[in-house]
């Protein structure tokens, strides 16, 4: 199950980093022609603070596991995820997008089986 949930928190790693980092490189006009229509209910501040919440937890899900400092951060930087993926699907709801609700609902999905080893029967030990 250790390799599940390494394998579950580097895709989920993946996925935000290149999330993340579109929303604090790109301007709010490019992201919303690229697809991400719901840029124009937020502003641009906003964006780039969801961004950088995006890569903090991608930092939170794999360096306190990798390096054993502080590997409490990997469920909390999980949990971090799925409210953030709470507040995707609402914000999709609103604009009535329910593709984009499945994507988040997965996602959400993949965070809490992480919250739910790490903080349980697979945690790391010290």
């Amino acid at each position: 199950m250790n390799v599940i949930l390494w394998t579950i928190a580097s895709v989920l790693a993946v996925a935000f980093l290149g999330a993340g980092a579109m929303k604090l490189l790109q301007p709010k006009a490019k992201l919303a022609v690229s697809g991400m229509g719901w840029t124009q209910d937020f502003a641009p501040a906003a964006i780039k603070a969801i961004g950088l919440l995006e890569l903090l937890a991608v930092v939170g899900l794999i360096l306190p596991g990798i390096l054993h400092i502080a590997p409490v951060l990997v469920p909390l930087a999980a949990v971090g995820l799925v409210a953030l993926m709470v507040g995707a699907a609402v914000t999709h709801a609103r604009r009535r997008e329910p593709q984009m609700i499945i994507i988040n609902v997965v996602l959400l999905v993949l965070a809490a089986v992480v919250v739910w080893g790490r903080f349980g029967p697979y945690a790391f030990t010290t």
